[in-house]
């Protein structure tokens, strides 16, 4: 079996565990080389139909959403979450460190469950966090949480709009949300108003800068 066929043998094999720079009391399986990695993953993953690897950085939002969480445990404490497009689980296991009762990472990705599975345990947090590969987006499983995290999914029109449309309508029936973003090209910043601004270390290659200004941000 070759390891793009074998989810936790690809991740170990091309990541190391690493604090996270904004939030290093959390540590994450992330991919050394960026470049070479997301070419790998184009190269051995899309002929089975997997997404490049978003799995394996800690991406600017993530990291600006996972920080608030953790100096602000008030807002999760106790309370049921959704950690949406979960990605490596990075704000799912700073809800879960920051005392959440329950969290519920998701994404759409194979590898990513796998890659949240990993990070959890590695957290000392597996045993709160619940881990599912289904579309949320309109679901019940969403709306009966107590509120909705998310960070960096508006990277693409038709997401952004869809996401923005389902995230507003959850605020307007009394859940809370936060979005870690830096200002990504489809964020709807119209609708709302940022909670605090971070400096937040990112990987140039990916973010094509060293120092990415990110915000945690809410519904008006």
């Amino acid at each position: 079996m070759s390891l793009a066929r074998d989810p936790l043998a690809f991740i170990r094999a091309h990541t190391r565990l690493r604090p996270v720079p904004h939030a290093p009391e959390i540590v994450l399986h992330v991919a050394d080389e960026a470049t070479d990695l997301w070419q790998k993953t184009e190269d051995e993953l899309q002929a089975i139909g997997l997404p490049p690897p978003f799995w394996a950085f800690a991406w600017a939002g993530g990291q600006a959403l996972a920080r608030y969480l953790l100096d602000h445990p008030e807002t999760v404490a106790g309370r049921t979450v959704i950690d949406f497009a979960s990605g490596s689980g990075l704000v799912a296991i700073a809800a879960a460190r920051a005392g959440a009762a329950r969290v519920l990472a998701s994404d759409l990705d194979a590898f990513a469950l796998h890659a949240i599975a990993l990070n959890a345990a590695a957290n000392g947090v597996a045993d709160r966090i619940a881990i599912t590969g289904e579309n949320l987006i309109g679901s019940a499983t969403a709306r009966d949480a107590d509120g909705v995290l998310a960070a960096d999914v508006f990277y693409e029109r038709d997401l952004g709009q869809a996401v923005g449309d389902w995230l507003a309508g959850l605020h307007a029936a009394g859940r809370t949300i936060f979005i870690g973003d830096p200002g990504r090209a489809y964020l709807p910043k119209d609708r709302l108003v940022p909670r605090a601004t971070y400096q937040v270390p990112v990987t140039r290659d990916l973010e094509d800068a060293e120092i990415k200004t990110s915000c945690v941000w809410t519904f008006r």
